[in-house]
């Protein structure tokens, strides 16, 4: 099947997916649950374009991978958001239009929401979908899955280390600096990143797969200059009273030995 077609079919099955899960706000009046869809909705991407063609080596291998990495972050962000309700960001980012643009909570939930979220998943996504083109799996597709391998073990023992340190009374008002959060103020993400830049080296290696580096660009600068790293320091620095003292000692993203002095 001609890759235009493809992905015209993954872009119509996505939002699909994305207007049902917004039909389900409106009668929540809640949208946090989006953020445990996030990485169920490239998986169901990767999968639309398996089954869509033959089942290639490098789609089996990307398929396989990003299902495996979804399912963790989508259930550990489904737990979160059961655990903890609404979030505060989106509540804010419904005043704000509310007030700048006299927007509904509909209006708003479609477009600034799951709208965004469905462009922006879809770009990410783009590894596994350009990248299930034919040929034996080689060096570069294997060193790919390493990596996104070493991401996914960063993201879940990251936030494993996070969740066992959060529930300890004695760490109230405490920053995190143990484990995987001793070398880098942010293992999930980076393990996010990792995880994305794997599945670009695995794509890369069908030819046309090379043409989907807007994908790692775009997860990396959303982890490292919008959604990720800004939103959680910003909300750290004013309510962790030593979180400045662990900036000034710990790597920002890529892990590092803490800095002394």
């Amino acid at each position: 099947m001609p890759i235009l077609t493809v992905l015209a079919v993954n872009a119509a099955v996505s939002a699909v997916a994305f207007l049902a899960l917004w039909a389900v706000s409106l009668r929540t009046k809640d949208v946090s649950f989006i953020d445990a869809w996030w990485g169920p909705s490239m998986a169901l991407l990767a999968w639309s374009t398996l089954l869509q063609g033959p089942h290639t080596p490098h789609g089996l291998l990307l398929t396989g991978l990003c299902t495996l990495w979804a399912a963790r972050l989508g259930l550990y962000l489904l737990w979160r958001w059961r655990k903890h309700g609404a979030d505060r960001r989106y509540v804010a980012i419904f005043a704000h239009y509310e007030k700048t643009k006299n927007w509904s909570f509909a209006t708003t939930s479609l477009i600034i929401v799951f709208g965004l979220q469905a462009v922006l998943g879809y770009v990410v996504a783009l590894p596994v979908q350009l990248g299930q083109g034919p040929g034996p799996l080689g060096a570069l597709a294997y060193a790919g899955a390493a990596l996104t391998i070493v991401g996914i073990l960063f993201e879940t023992i990251g936030d494993a280390q996070l969740t066992a340190f959060k529930a300890n009374p004695d760490n109230a008002g405490k920053v995190m600096d143990q484990g995987l959060w001793r070398y880098t103020r942010h293992p999930n993400y980076f393990g996010d990143a990792c995880v994305w830049w794997g599945f670009y080296l695995i794509a890369a290696e069908t030819g046309l797969g090379a043409w989907a580096l807007p994908g790692p660009v775009l997860i990396t600068v959303l982890l490292t200059k919008w959604s990720g790293v800004p939103t959680t320091e910003g909300k750290m620095k004013k309510s962790k009273p030593g979180y400045a003292e662990y900036v000034a000692r710990t790597s920002g993203f890529v892990p590092w030995f803490p800095r002394k002095g």
